[in-house]
Formats: C-alpha cells, sequence, structure tokens
C-alpha cells in the first residue's frame, strides 16, 4: 500500500482549484494527472525583473517593473493590427504598451486613462520608440507587480498559460507534506541541501540550484535503490542452469566471422547462463556491431538445454525486424521462430499460443504481448529485451514472471552509453560491450549542407535513385504546427514534396501512422519497390536495408549526436559506398556547431556518446531533453555526472549493509522515495510492501 503521507500528493489534478474537464486535456498532454506531477513540473527557467521607475536606467531587451500612467488607448484599422496603449513613467519617458489579438479586451479594462499601474514585462524599441509587448504583469499596488520580481518560466501545452500552471504550482506545494528523511545527515549537511519539503518550494520559487541538486539526487538515489532491489531478489530467486552442446550453434552458417568482441560476449553470456542464479546481463554495441547474432547464439544455447528463449521488442516495426533477420539466420538450425504482436487475432494467434504451451515454438519474438496474461510457455528459460531503456524497472519485473523459475535475462541497446549513463540506467546488470565491427564496414562519407541548398540536395536523390540505390530522408517532426518556427521541417510536407518529383518511388513512415500503413510502407522499401523512405526518428533503430546507401537528415542540428549517429547507422550495411547529408539551418548555436563536427569527424559511437553527455551537460541543464535517453525527468546530464556515485554508494549502503526496507530507521523513508520517484517499480514488487 501507498505510505499514508503521500496521499494528498496521489490526489488527481482536478481536487486543484480551477481544473475541469476542459483543463485536464492539455494538463495529460505533459503527464500532469496528479499533484505529484505538478509538484515535479519544474520551471525550465526563471524570468529576473529589476524595479525601475525612470526607463532611461533600463537597458532595452532587459525584464522591468515599472510605475506608468495610462495617457491614450489608440487601436488599429486593422482587425489584425496592434492595440496601443501610450503610457509615461515618472520622469515623462512615453513607453508604449502593444497588444495584439484579444489581449486588448483586457488592456482596455486594466489601463484606464490618467490611472498609474505597475507594469512587468520586457522593455523592447520600436521605431525609435520604448514599448513592452504583452505585459506580464499589470498591477494596481506596488507590491502585487513586486512579488514578480522572480518568475518561473513552465513548459506549456496548447491551451494552458504561465499564470495558469504557476496557480497550479502554488496550490501543488500548499499541499505538499513534510517527509521522512531518506538522505543520511552527513550527507545533508556536508551538501548544504534544504529538506525535500523546502527544495521542492525552492526549486519553484528561483532559488534552485541546491535544490534542484537536491531533487536531482533524489531521483538518482530512488533509481539506484530500485535497481540494487531487483538485483538482490534476482540473485534470491530459483533460475535453472542452462548449458547448451553446441549442436545448434554449429549449423549456423553466418555470412561473415564473428569478431573478438562477439565471441567475448557470447561466453559471457554462456558463461553466466550455465548458472542457476538468473542472469541479468546488458549488451551494448555501436551500430552494426552484430548484436542480433549475439542474442541468437544466447537463444539457441537456452534451445540446446531444453528451454524456449523470446525477444521483446519495444514497437511493431523493430519486432518484425528482429523476426525477418533471426529467421533468415537460424534457418539452417531448424529452429521454431513465431512472431506475436497484439496485432495478431484469431486461429493464427492461438496457434502461437498453443505452440509456445506445448514446447514446439522454440524461439517467439514480439512487442509486449508476449507476456500478457494469456500467454504461458512450456519452460522459458532466457528473455531477451531489445532497447531496455524504454521499458521501466517494473517492467523488467513483470517480464522474468513468465517462467516456471526466474528465466536469464539479456538487455540490448544499439546506442552507445557512456559509462556514467551505464551506471545510472542499468546498475544491477553485468555488461558485455560489442566494441569492433565487422570486417569489411565502410567508413560513411558524412557531409554538412545549408538547407538552403535543397534543390542541389533534391536533384542529388534523384541521381542516387537512377543508379538503382536507395534513400532515407528523415524530419524532425511530423507536421507542421502553428507553434512551431517557420523553418521547421515536417516529414507529410516533406513527402508531398518529393512525391511530387518522384512519384509512387518515395513512401512515408512515422510514429502516427496507423500500424498496417506503417508497415506496409517499410514492406514497400525493404522489397525495393520504394526508392525513398521519408521518415521520422521511428528508423533510428531495427531498419536493414543494404541497398539504402544515402542518408539525408533535415535540421540535424535539431538532434543529439547520438541520435544521429544511430540514424546515419541505417546506411552502409550493404557492399556499396554510402552517404550521409546532414542539413543544416542558416543560424546554428555552438553546441549545434560542435555536435555537426563532430559527426564529420568521428564514426566511433563510443566516443560520439561521452562527447554528447559532456555537450548535453554543460549547455542544457535547464533546457530541453534529449529524446528521454537518460531517462531522467529532473536529473541532468550535468547532476547525473555529479550525483551518480554518490547516490548509487549511499543506494548500496543501504541495501547491503543497512537491511535496506527493513531498516527500523530509514526503511520507511526509501518506500517513501521509492514511491514518489520510481512508481513504474509498483510498491506491490517491494518486499515487505
Amino acid at each position: 500500500m501507498r505510505p499514508d503521507v503521500l496521499n494528498p500528493l496521489f490526489a488527481e489534478i482536478d481536487g486543484l482549484e480551477g481544473v475541469g474537464p476542459k483543463l485536464k486535456k492539455p494538463l495529460g498532454k505533459l503527464g500532469l494527472e496528479r499533484v505529484r506531477d505538478v509538484l515535479y513540473h519544474l520551471p525550465e527557467r526563471f524570468v529576473v525583473r529589476r524595479a525601475v521607475t525612470d526607463l532611461d536606467d533600463a537597458q532595452v531587451g532587459e525584464q522591468v517593473v515599472v510605475p506608468l500612467t495610462v495617457v491614450e488607448h489608440r487601436a488599429s484599422r486593422s482587425p489584425r493590427g496592434p492595440y496601443r496603449v501610450l503610457t509615461r513613467d515618472e520622469p515623462g519617458n512615453i513607453c508604449t504598451l502593444t497588444y495584439f489579438g484579444r489581449a486588448s479586451y483586457t488592456a482596455k479594462k486594466q489601463l484606464p486613462v490618467g490611472e498609474k499601474r505597475w507594469v512587468a514585462g520586457r522593455l523592447d524599441q520600436y521605431d525609435q520608440m520604448l514599448q513592452i509587448v504583452h505585459p506580464d504583469h499589470v498591477a494596481e499596488e506596488s507590491a502585487d507587480a513586486m512579488g514578480r520580481m522572480v518568475e518561473p518560466v513552465y513548459r506549456l501545452a496548447e491551451g494552458l498559460t504561465q499564470p495558469r500552471v504557476s496557480s497550479l504550482a502554488e496550490q501543488a506545494l500548499e499541499r505538499a507534506p513534510s517527509l521522512p528523511e531518506w538522505i543520511e545527515p552527513t550527507t545533508l549537511e556536508r551538501e548544504a541541501w534544504p529538506t525535500w519539503r523546502e527544495a521542492i518550494a525552492a526549486a519553484h520559487g528561483g532559488e534552485a540550484t541546491k535544490a534542484r541538486d537536491r531533487l536531482a539526487y533524489d531521483e538518482l538515489f530512488a533509481n539506484a535503490l530500485a535497481l540494487m532491489l531487483v538485483r538482490q531478489q534476482n540473485r534470491a530467486r530459483k533460475g535453472q542452469a542452462l548449458q547448451g552442446d553446441g549442436a545448434l550453434r554449429e549449423r549456423l552458417q553466418l555470412p561473415f566471422p564473428l569478431t573478438g568482441a562477439q565471441r567475448r560476449s557470447i561466453d559471457e553470456i554462456a558463461g553466466d547462463m550455465a548458472q542457476a542464479s538468473p542472469m541479468l546481463r546488458l549488451l551494448q554495441g555501436d551500430v552494426g556491431a552484430g548484436k542480433t547474432v549475439v542474442a541468437l547464439e544466447a537463444m539457441l544455447v537456452a534451445v540446446e538445454a531444453g528451454a524456449q528463449a523470446a525477444m521483446l521488442a519495444p514497437t511493431e516495426l523493430l519486432a518484425r525486424q528482429h523476426f525477418d533477420s533471426l529467421r533468415a539466420l537460424a534457418r539452417p538450425t531448424g529452429v521454431e521462430i513465431a512472431l506475436l504482436t497484439g496485432r495478431d487475432k484469431g486461429r493464427a494467434r492461438e496457434s502461437i499460443l498453443m505452440g509456445l504451451l506445448d514446447g514446439s515454438i522454440d524461439i517467439v519474438v514480439g512487442t509486449h504481448a508476449i507476456f500478457q496474461d494469456t500467454v504461458s510457455y512450456r519452460n522459458l528459460g532466457l528473455v531477451v529485451i531489445d532497447e531496455q531503456h524504454r521499458f521501466g524497472v517494473g517492467q523488467r519485473l513483470m517480464l522474468t514472471q513468465k517462467g516456471r523459475v526466474t528465466p536469464h535475462t539479456l538487455t540490448m541497446t544499439a546506442t552507445p552509453i557512456p559509462r556514467t549513463l551505464v551506471l545510472a540506467n542499468h546498475g544491477e546488470m553485468e555488461v558485455s560491450r560489442l566494441d569492433e565491427l565487422p570486417p569489411g564496414r565502410q567508413a560513411i562519407d558524412t557531409r554538412v549542407l545549408p538547407i538552403d541548398r535543397m534543390d542541389d540536395i533534391a536533384a542529388a536523390v534523384g541521381r542516387h535513385v537512377e543508379s538503382g540505390q536507395q534513400a532515407y530522408w528523415v524530419c524532425p517532426m511530423v507536421r507542421e504546427s502553428e507553434t512551431m518556427d517557420d523553418d521547421l521541417a515536417a516529414a507529410e510536407a516533406r513527402y508531398a514534396a518529393l512525391k511530387e518529383r518522384f512519384g509512387d518511388d518515395v513512401v512515408l513512415v512515422h510514429g502516427q501512422l496507423a500500424p498496417e500503413l506503417k508497415d506496409e510502407g517499410m514492406r514497400r522499401f525493404a522489397a525495393g519497390e520504394a526508392k525513398v523512405l521519408v521518415a521520422t526518428t521511428v528508423i533510428e533503430v531495427g531498419v536493414d536495408v543494404p541497398n539504402a546507401t544515402l542518408m539525408v537528415i533535415e535540421q540535424a542540428e535539431r538532434f543529439g549526436l547520438a541520435q544521429l549517429h544511430q540514424l546515419r547507422g541505417r546506411v552502409g550495411r550493404g557492399s556499396e559506398k554510402s552517404t550521409c547529408l546532414l542539413l543544416r539551418s542558416a543560424e546554428l548555436s555552438e553546441t549545434g556547431k560542435k555536435r555537426l563536427e563532430l559527426m564529420k569527424t568521428s564514426q566511433d559511437g563510443f566516443h560520439l556518446a561521452e562527447e554528447d553527455l559532456k555537450l548535453r551537460g554543460g549547455g542544457e541543464l535547464l533546457g530541453t531533453r534529449q529524446s528521454g535517453e537518460e531517462g531522467f525527468n529532473i536529473a541532468s546530464m550535468e547532476q547525473v555526472t555529479k550525483l551518480i556515485d554518490m547516490a548509487n554508494a549511499d543506494a548500496k549502503l543501504l541495501v547491503e549493509s543497512q537491511g535496506g526496507l527493513d531498516n527500523p530507521h530509514r526503511g520507511e523513508a526509501a518506500r517513501i522515495v521509492l514511491y514518489l520517484l520510481q512508481r513504474d517499480w509498483g510498491v506491490q514488487t517491494l518486499r515487505g510492501g
């Protein structure tokens, strides 16, 4: 059961004042469903204002609070034109307050002629005149305006405003209780960290450095604690020793020799599986390093020992790719491999379920459907989880409950991960690393081009297609939106433009397409029926088309280094020379320039991952996150690097030396932080919980 002290935080969000059915939808888009979610919806940045009475003392571009006397209202002749309110400060300087759209109605009420008002906003200059466009606040009393000298700026969804989210945050803070402390007193004193209640209030109020470090540590500590408890429980479970005789693996006729890293990883995995204690091992490798072959060898070990194996993929597209690859590689062995997804119905599904139950199916590949309640196995001995960072700790626990005893678990990631993030996200696992590429893999010619050369680039794609080869064209967004920048590429718009040029040789794939349309697009491209695949990052992993030798990535500066490297890895899989074109916008940040330069000069995924960590850690402390790769909602890359060793050491001390959740002094506090920050884990899985 949930600790009673947390009940106020897990109340539904519609219990907050002003939240009705209409507001719940945009809040839901931000993941704000409970009071707890609002508390941890921390500001992305803060607006810091300065109080002035003479605008000559302020700088253009500065955020100010200034007393102004209303002189005149001026409406535009055009319905879409600006509505201007002329004001003067105490020395007599004129400042125009400019409004657009329906905001003019508010201006008429808030700013009566002849009255003084305190105005907060950004001071700008237009046509030699000072102005404030859409003032953030207009108040009759100075105290009301001065109370907003430091104001949080939250991430929004359509239908939400900053004042509305700020109001919800204030209400959530009022409901936040004082919680038992899960951090050692010596750590709190050494780091000069506030209590949890003080930290969450300070993080919303602007005193953010120590507060955010404290909250980041909480998240890292809860994550480390959950992973260590999983490992502790796994060691205590009964497993089965699986030792194959090599008969099936000897029949494999691989089209290439194994690398030393592959052989080493296979030996490590086979050694773990030969033990009765269930294996927990992470296999990480660079693009094209051969993880699928290693996974197949591991699954064949299980089958040789009389057990079954299951491979879990996060998407149906990736599951089908794995199924096709494994079936082709394993054909000489005679093992029975099946595909099971949520789309399989009727007799076909029943046949697969019966084959898993009676053992006639040796290996099953699929999405989470392979672990639904209706699916039973004769003897599940090995679970392989691909792209495991997309599955929570609780889901990983659930997967191990399908065997008669706890099956061995091998998780894989196609993203080379720096040591820091391995420790943070996979701390309960042993690690095998594929740091060699198979012989014969050619370097990919990587070039950076300005996006304004679009006609030249499209012509180059045309020549490429005419030569009989295929191309990917990746865009960062699915469709245009009024909230996006004018130059932001959209997959649907680019697809329409290329289709007009190349006709039916172009197909479109993105995550919002119906599954059957997505599958058909991928099928046509893989079969060579389509020559150009326009897509979002849904093709980042798992897509293997050797004849595709050109990758175009539009607005490449919007992607992280690791993601760019993964996308580039979709080409260079055949014998032909491959090229990757990174299209950049006219204006680049320093971080964007460094990313693209690194992509030009390096094809080592592990090196790029380390550099990506450095770039994101230093430059994006409170900014937009990179595709959720790090798996943390609060901790930035900089904080992960700084705090992960401390969090892991403290969690290890609690679990291995202080009795873990049974500790009479810290056990209850540990349960609270797990429930608060590791909800996918599920309290029912906690020992004694």
